[in-house]
């Protein structure tokens, strides 16, 4: 099949790049001419494992390519995607679906015989409606079908998620549709991956119930977490006892400072919004985002608390800036609450991370980025881990120590035993424990 996609941002190059190693044609399309100029020429412009490889491979085998016009690309596409940015609109919360618009508007003017048009960004109930009227209205004659499917991709394990999926979930209820769609995700349904097919509204809502309940849970766990402080236990046992339990599960149940990246934090706040507008507000989604976002600025006094209550001139050393490993996303990262709020109490920063030092350095100011994590932890008061990445995993603890001034060690992550922290000289402060 030949497929386009609208939008080389995380979705759609993993997305592109994965339905050409299925074997269809697919093209996609971005207006930013250094990003395809980068892509071209074999250059990444995102971090994910794998997919420079999986980039390089398609391309040359004439599967993927890279254009900044769409109309050719949509002209002779069975399939279109509209895989575009729906950020939260300022002022108010709600997804910006702008870019969703404009690229419906495009694909109207162009497209050439019967055409499947994908919703593949996360965008609110209803959107799939407003995408059809916009294409039928400038196209009364179009012959085409607008269809929901969410993405479930996990950054840093997005190839494996998108090959092996715990679902398809396709939005439509038009047989066609339905029959492209089928084609289109053959190589998944023949390995038994469930295709669940739903009408549009309740495609696009799936998308959002799912991160809102994902979201609840971290949130849970990280409440209990202060509770476990207050009162003497252990989180990590108390995530693993209740996470044994079939009808919960263990996944999404590991303490940290708060949610972050591309999807919660927005989605959350977009699904709250949709639900007042209906008249049906969410209180539980409600609270999760308050104490999320609560949480995240409260991580900076546990740090102050760790140096005695004090933090004014003392220098603290940060390992991990992204919002969570294995990506280079710092969207609504907790380390852009938790370095400013520390600054405003006096703190000197240093601070390391393996992928996203780049995209840190446009975003904060007065940091000194180190290259390692030895280097960042030359000379400081305080070490705090934020991002659980696997290279601060198994520190030399003797070595690490030996670069400090004072041995302060914040995990925010667990990383570490406290027993043998508390071995080898270290005050340590972790979460829930």
């Amino acid at each position: 099949m030949r497929v386009a996609i609208i939008g080389t941002g995380y979705v759609g190059l993993v997305s592109g790049a994965c339905f050409a190693d299925f074997g269809h044609h697919v093209t996609c399309v971005d207006k930013n001419e250094e990003k395809v100029a980068m892509l071209r020429g074999g250059g990444i412009p995102i971090y994910e494992p794998g997919l420079d490889l999986l980039v390089q491979r398609t391309v040359r085998e004439e599967r993927l390519e890279f254009e900044t016009d769409l109309s050719d690309a949509v002209k002779h596409a069975d399939v279109v995607f509209i895989a575009v940015g729906t950020p939260s609109r300022r002022g108010d919360g709600h997804a910006d679906l702008s870019y969703v618009y404009a690229a419906a508007e495009e694909i109207a003017s162009v497209m050439d015989g019967y055409t499947v048009i994908v919703n593949k960004s996360t965008v609110p109930v209803g959107t799939g409606d407003e995408v059809e009227r916009i294409i039928r209205e400038r196209r009364p004659d179009g012959d085409f079908s607008v269809v929901s499917n969410p993405e479930f991709l996990r950054e840093g394990a997005a190839i494996d998620d998108f090959k092996r999926p715990d679902r398809v979930v396709v939005g439509t209820e038009d047989d066609r549709a339905q029959a492209v769609m089928k084609e289109l995700y053959r190589p998944l349904y023949l390995n038994e991956t469930p295709l669940l097919f739903t009408g549009r509204r309740t495609s696009e809502l799936i998308k959002y119930a799912a991160n809102a309940f994902l979201a609840m849970k971290i949130t849970f766990i990280n409440e209990m977490a202060d509770l476990c402080e207050e009162v003497g236990a252990n989180v990590q046992e108390v995530a693993r006892g209740v996470g044994l339990d079939k009808r919960i599960g263990s996944k999404f149940l590991n303490a940290g400072p708060g949610y972050g990246g591309s999807c919660f934090p927005k989605d959350t706040l977009a699904l709250t919004k949709t639900a007042k507008e209906a008249g049906t507000p969410l209180k539980l989604v409600e609270t999760t985002v308050d104490v999320n976002n609560t949480r995240k600025r409260a991580m900076a006094d546990k740090v102050v608390r760790a140096l005695g209550g004090n933090a004014e001139g003392k220098t603290i050393a940060v390992l991990g800036l992204t919002f969570k490993p294995n990506t280079d996303d710092m969207r609504d990262a907790p380390s852009l609450d938790i370095i400013p709020a520390l600054q405003a109490a006096g703190a000197k920063i240093r601070a390391y991370d393996p992928a996203g030092i780049v995209e840190a350095e446009r975003l904060m100011r007065d940091v000194e980025f180190c290259s390692g994590p030895y280097l960042c932890a030359e000379g400081v008061d305080a070490l705090v881990i934020i991002t659980e990445w696997n290279e601060f995993r198994a520190l030399d603890l003797d070595r690490l120590g030996e670069h400090m001034k004072s041995k302060v060690v914040v995990d925010l992550r667990n990383i570490y035993r406290p027993e043998d922290m508390a071995a080898r000289g270290f005050a340590y402060t972790s979460v829930g424990r």
